[in-house]
């Protein structure tokens, strides 16, 4: 075992040198976003449109629209349709966005005649006919019953006049009901809006546009949203961040523009703001990323892998006090203090990007507080933003025990519920502060997480997995990801377990067997069975597992445990040969199913798993030579 110890000693110090020296001038890490054709449509849409109506004041803009454009024919997948990346499998949705952008710029259907012609080949194999209703069941297909991103696609699609021409193009585009966000905002939950929590001003937006071309027969509802359009246009005013990019979002930030341009609004300054917003945020090479940044995110997540169970102790061999306090500093200034004018989400939360698009949420929240524990040197101002952080997701929990991403008691649709991988996360968070709180705070986080734990045995599934919802795979018939979700999950009941709370000892135990059997036989882990393993999902199973391992919690299977960390590290450290740094994998989902890959993931979770391994070896070799 020594030699195998020193190979993933030797590749986890690499990797996470490679990781401290990738931070920014500032300290900490902004991360590399993949380019979005999805993205990358949306925006040429939106900024067409813009230009169309004679608003386009940024000269820039007409030449990003072309170049994004040139980006689209270059980057097409061989079956003439478009994934959410450059490395995802096509879909409906990116593929008809994309065959939108085409359409949206005067001329550009004959001057990438061969582009468009394969595109819409792949769109008639996978609808069976190139007509507005054929193309729309597909699109709300893939969605169900959110219409989160069905609408705004089929949107952009009428408005480039891909679904016909004038009010007909409007049929196969869904009514939104607009006026019910003039409503107070604590009735939006009981009011189950057909949009998730953070899409209000894509409701508003393209709710509009639908109204502007097409109203609505009923002569109360025409009524009502004629009443409130200047109501709700004065909000998505107001909820506008200073960027001009909501949630720092170009799909979302692009949907707003063009619905708001294309419905004789070119002038509003939402749109002006939004057109800035879609003008700087593109890349040099003519593409769009679906957000700015995820640098909070991948900031804590970086502090948190470098930590491991080691915590703080671990942390300072590697980090410096100033650099310490700097991080520190700066984790702390990206605390939300007030408010939010979006979500109306109390103080106390983190969002994942340090921009102001950014919007407290569940997952960053408890990011944020491991990574201030980890960072050591807890005075006075970091626990007291610790316990108003805790408060935040205490407040947050759903009545299923779970929580959310952003707003609570919002259910309706699947990407406003509960999550395994949230929640988990949670626990991890209020177990690392436990004992540093006053007496009530205590008793609320006990209370918290005895909740939390039984909303993850009630749902983990009859395989002893769990699916997490901000990550997939594309190659899962479900794409679901269910290494991913289980060994977060795993994690927290590990933690859980050894902290007293025994009730988190039997869903461990079937948790850890269920990513045992999902471990393929080169030693990775891909999204789950039969699906290509990844440096990303195997760094995460082998984290989790060599986490229960150095716990102690489950001795008697100490012997299968250690073999499969072994075979997944020798795994990881096969793919970190020197000079070479792994492909990233589509496994993020951003809003409404929108995959992503992050390039630093590959780095973060591979520092994480292979500083645990080692670790875990280390005390493990001590032992037997002591």
């Amino acid at each position: 075992m020594s030699d195998l110890f020193a190979h993933i000693r030797a590749a986890g110090e690499a990797v996470s040198a490679q990781l401290l020296a990738r931070r920014n001038d500032y300290g900490h890490w902004t991360g590399e976003l993949s380019s979005s054709a999805l993205s990358t449509a949306t925006a040429v849409c939106a900024l067409a449109v813009v230009a169309r109506e004679g608003s386009l004041r940024d000269p820039r803009g007409v030449e990003l629209i072309h170049r994004g454009l040139e980006w689209l024919v270059q980057n097409a997948n061989a079956d003439g349709g478009w994934g959410d990346t450059a490395l995802s499998f096509s879909n409906i949705s990116t593929t008809a966005v994309a065959w939108a952008a085409f359409g949206a710029v005067t001329g550009a259907d004959e001057n990438y005649r061969a582009t468009v012609a394969a595109a819409e080949q792949w769109l008639m194999a996978h609808t069976g006919a190139l007509t507005s209703e054929r193309i729309a069941d597909a699109i709300i297909a893939r969605y169900g019953r959110d219409r989160t991103f069905a609408v705004p696609i089929l949107t952009a699609c009428a408005l480039a006049g891909r679904l016909g021409k004038g009010r007909v193009a409007w049929r196969r585009v869904m009514s939104l009901p607009f006026e019910l966000a003039a409503c107070p905002p604590r009735w939006f939950a009981a009011l189950r809006l057909p949009v998730v929590s953070y899409a209000l001003p894509a409701l508003i937006a393209v709710g509009q546009a639908r109204h502007y071309h097409r109203p609505t027969w009923n002569p109360l509802t025409r009524l009502a949203r004629h009443l409130t359009r200047r109501r709700t246009l004065d909000l998505l005013g107001r909820i506008q961040p200073a960027s001009g990019g909501f949630l720092e979002a170009t799909p979302l930030t692009s949907f707003v523009t063009m619905s708001l341009a294309g419905s004789g609004q070119g002038a509003h300054p939402v749109v002006q703001n939004g057109a800035a917003f879609l003008v700087s945020s593109a890349r040099p090479d003519g593409s769009w990323p679906i957000d700015t940044n995820l640098a909070t995110w991948l900031t804590t997540l970086a502090i948190n892998a470098l930590a491991g169970s080691g915590g703080s102790t671990r942390l300072a061999e590697r980090l410096r006090p100033e650099e310490r306090r700097t991080i520190r500093g700066w984790l702390l200034r990206q605390q939300h203090r007030v408010e939010h004018r979006y979500t109306r989400a109390a103080p106390g939360g983190w969002a994942w990007t340090d921009l102001p698009g950014g919007v407290p949420d569940a997952d960053d929240t408890a990011g944020a507080l491991l990574a201030l524990h980890h960072l050591g040197d807890v005075d006075d101002e970091v626990r007291a933003a610790a316990s108003a952080g805790i408060r935040w997701l205490l407040d947050l929990q759903n009545r299923d025990g779970g929580l959310p991403t952003f707003c609570r008691g919002w259910t309706n649709l699947p990407f406003d519920r509960s999550g395994p991988d949230l929640t988990a996360h949670a626990v991890r968070a209020w177990l690392a502060w436990r004992d540093e709180l006053p007496p009530e705070l205590r008793q609320r986080l006990e209370s918290g997480t005895t909740h939390a734990l039984r909303y993850l045995n009630h749902t983990m599934r009859a395989d002893g997995t769990w699916a997490p919802l901000w990550f997939g795979n594309q190659h899962h018939p479900a794409q679901e990801n269910p290494t991913c979700g289980t060994a977060r999950v795993v994690v927290a009941l590990s933690r859980a377990l050894a902290s007293g709370y025994t009730q988190a000892g039997l869903r461990l135990f079937e948790g850890t067997r269920a990513l045992l059997r999902l471990q393929q036989t080169d030693g990775g882990w891909g999204g789950g069975a039969d699906t290509p393993p990844s440096v990303e999902e195997t760094a995460l199973a082998v984290q989790a597992l060599a986490g229960v391992l150095r716990a102690e919690v489950m001795r008697k299977r100490a012997g299968e445990l250690q073999v499969a960390v072994e075979r997944g590290a020798q795994w990881l450290v096969e793919r970190w040969t020197p000079g070479a740094e792994p492909t990233p994998t589509p496994i993020g989902f951003y809003f409404a199913k929108l995959w992503y890959y992050e390039g630093f993931y590959p780095l973060i979770f591979s520092a994480g798993a292979l500083g645990e391994a080692a670790t875990l070896f280390e005390d493990r070799l001590g032992t037997m030579m002591g």
